[in-house]
């Protein structure tokens, strides 16, 4: 087949995946400017993004275009250097048509997988692949802003980052032309014209990423996305969603301050209480409810660190360990204790008595005496 066997179609294959990769840049570039300018929107596109199927399929898609792109370009390298052969040391200066990056690709493009690799393991691994594995922790996985703070509060996030960025520009305003090139669009006429379409294309979408990567710096410094009232309460609701899906009729409200006092009652005796809801309702996921409510007393406080609910009552429900209560007594009735019943002779054996029992029970009741007759 002409797309593997001759340097052409590899080349062909290298550009296709490329200018999907370019898009996926694009796409990716304008949803993080969307969390600078209204965050609350950008976890809306982070929860449609979730693991939904069309979500899984784009990434899935994504994965295979990245891994083709990667595997060619290391084929092609190796190829190259082997049509040279020893060739290519004789020559000692390299020609001034050719430019730096188109020697440094394979270069560029570990040291840009260097950093996807990061950023997989600070967003991706923390929220896709949490919610297809089904873990939901105290941070909930739509929760895209509060994974941007966690992540830039560290100082060698934004260096990390914005050396990506510089190995992206690089690569890109060499690959964006060389793709078109590859394709056939390889006229005298359009190649400056895709070279300059691609520097500044490439030069405003990596602007925006560096700019990002400072704003949410800065931003993170100062917890600015763990204390805005509109991102508090949709985290709060992404976080209560799991336990009212399990208990429909506990119905938790998504407002902060409204969880936060709920759950500054239910949490001390957790234990106990789901202990009781576990004899009643022997159907319901007793420990799967406990770890809904950890995660959510957790998630308070992390918001708010002055709330300091308890968490042992709930982290023993999360375990399985919850306490069977006795039933509640009356309050104000004591229980009445059983009394003895007199034990009964026999049948077909007379009752024993004793002559003065047997006076005492044959003489006539007296009538109480009068007390008016003591003052006579």
């Amino acid at each position: 087949m002409w797309l593997t066997s001759s340097s052409v179609g590899r080349k062909f294959i290298m550009a296709l995946t490329g200018i999907c990769l370019v898009l996926f840049v694009t796409f990716h570039c304008l949803m993080n400017s969307i969390a600078i300018v209204w965050p609350a929107a950008y976890n809306v596109i982070c929860e449609f993004l979730g693991a939904n199927w069309y979500a899984l399929i784009a990434s899935m898609g994504l994965a295979l275009l990245f891994i083709i792109h990667i595997i060619y370009a290391v084929w092609l390298t190796v190829m190259n250097r082997k049509a040279r052969g020893n060739d290519r040391y004789l020559i000692n200066k390299t020609p001034k048509a050719v430019e730096w990056s188109s020697k440094n690709m394979l270069v560029l493009g570990i040291v840009i997988l260097a950093f996807l690799v990061v950023h997989l393991i600070q967003f991706w691994a923390k929220m896709q692949l949490e919610e297809v594995l089904g873990h939901h922790g105290t941070v909930p996985a739509a929760a895209g802003t509060l994974f941007i703070q966690e992540a830039f509060k560290e100082i060698w996030t934004p260096i990390v980052y914005i050396i990506g960025f510089v190995a992206l520009w690089f690569h890109m305003t060499h690959g964006f032309w060389s793709m078109f090139q590859s394709i056939g669009w390889d006229s005298t006429a359009w190649i400056p014209r895709w070279k300059k379409i691609g520097d500044w294309w490439t030069s405003i979408v990596v602007a925006l990423f560096v700019a990002q990567a400072v704003v949410f710096f800065v931003q993170s410094q100062k917890d600015y996305y763990s204390t805005q009232p509109e991102l508090q309460s949709q985290y709060i609701e992404m976080a209560v969603a799991p336990l009212n899906e399990t208990l429909p009729m506990l119905n938790m409200p998504s407002d902060m301050q409204t969880v936060k006092m709920t759950m500054a009652q239910i949490a001390p005796q957790a234990d106990m209480m789901l202990g009781m809801m576990k004899m009643q309702m022997p159907g319901v996921d007793i420990q799967a409810v406990g770890q809904q409510m950890l995660n959510i007393v957790n998630l308070v406080n992390y918001l708010d660190p002055t709330a300091n609910l308890p968490v042992e009552a709930l982290q023993r429900a999360a375990d399985g360990q919850t306490q069977q209560p006795q039933m509640p007594q009356m309050m104000g009735q004591p229980q009445a204790q059983p009394q003895a019943q007199p034990q009964e002779a026999p049948q077909g054996e007379p009752k024993q008595v004793s002559p003065e029992q047997q006076a005492a029970d044959d003489a006539p009741a007296q009538e109480p005496a009068n007390p008016n007759d003591k003052q006579k």
